[in-house]
């Protein structure tokens, strides 16, 4: 018998990072609903991967960066539920244009910067463990949510 292959949904995440601080958005959809985490979103169908970080970025906070200048940072596979895993490709970008403002007012709250040294507390757990990975930089790729 053939195992079935895994049909994971793609998310794309970008730590857009001016020094020490990094941008966050408070959830304001049904998923985390107040929480934070930073830019994200699902990569269409026949879309390179950075392209989707870019994509989701300027969809989202009006910011505009460039594929190439988006360094990939972190790995999570995460198991949602027992019919879905996805993984999240975590991307940092140090260099774009604009200012964030937040486009998505329906799914976003607020936009907020903070010190990679005073997190805030109710970050989402997925996001959470790329972000955690991230700054301590000691693995690229996290599991979460497998036993």
């Amino acid at each position: 018998m053939t195992p079935q292959l895994a049909e994971p949904v793609i998310d794309t995440h970008v730590f857009l990072r001016e020094g020490d601080k990094l941008l966050f958005s408070q959830r304001g959809g049904p998923y985390g609903h107040g929480r934070w985490h930073m830019p994200s979103g699902k990569l269409d169908q026949g879309e390179p991967i950075s392209v989707g970080a870019a994509r989701e970025l300027l969809e989202e906070t009006g910011v505009t960066v460039d594929p190439e200048h988006l360094r990939l940072v972190q790995v999570v596979h995460h198991k949602q539920s027992d019919e879905v895993d996805r993984i999240g490709f975590f991307f940092e970008a140090t260099r774009w244009a604009g200012e964030p403002v937040n486009r998505e007012p329906a799914k976003c709250m607020a936009l907020e910067w903070y010190s990679v040294h005073e997190l805030p507390d109710d970050i989402i757990e997925y996001p959470k463990e790329g972000l955690l990975g991230y700054l301590h930089g000691d693995k690229a790729l996290t599991e979460h949510g497998w036993k």
